[in-house]
């Protein structure tokens, strides 16, 4: 979908997905009134790094929004899982759950990783930056989670 330096390599559209949310609805790409959707997919719920990247999402939420952006937070958790997550960490976004790795599988983010010396399968953190047209506009692979919520505010806020 992009080149190493992350950026989108053509107008590249993403082929229309679903997916449960929180909240009981179903995620529909293509019934997004946003202007940007950002999906950014993370390993766990409850884990430090997801946790700290949601938290960052969290608190430039009400920027998100003034941008035209809605904010999409993915794992192979439960939607229990998530519900539970999401109150708990007060996310004023939704999250949703990819538990057959249909989305995952979409977006290339499913990789062999270490894990105390073991080769675990799991979410690569990437992000995504898609358009009202559906087309990517931008993608992150491989994030560090430090400042990287800015990093994609900052993205959507120059288009």
């Amino acid at each position: 979908m992009a080149n190493q330096t992350g950026k989108a390599t053509g107008k590249e559209t993403v082929k229309n997905f679903s997916l449960p949310m929180t909240g009981g609805g179903t995620f529909r790409l293509e019934d997004s009134p946003a202007r940007f959707i950002v999906l950014y997919f993370y390993p766990k719920d409850n884990t430090p790094g997801c946790t700290t990247e949601g938290m960052q999402f969290r608190d430039l939420h009400k920027e998100f929004a003034k941008a035209g952006t809605q904010v999409y937070g993915i794992s192979r958790d439960s939607l229990r899982s998530h519900e539970n997550f999401k109150a708990k960490m007060k996310f004023p976004f939704e999250l949703l759950s990819d538990a057959d790795e249909k989305v995952c599988g979409l977006f290339g983010v499913m990789k062999l990783k270490n894990m105390y010396g073991k080769k675990v399968r799991g979410i690569e953190r990437s992000t995504f930056v898609i358009d009202a047209k559906g087309v990517l506009a931008r993608e992150w692979r491989g994030v560090k989670v430090p400042g990287h919520a800015q990093e994609v505010l900052d993205f959507v806020k120059a288009l």
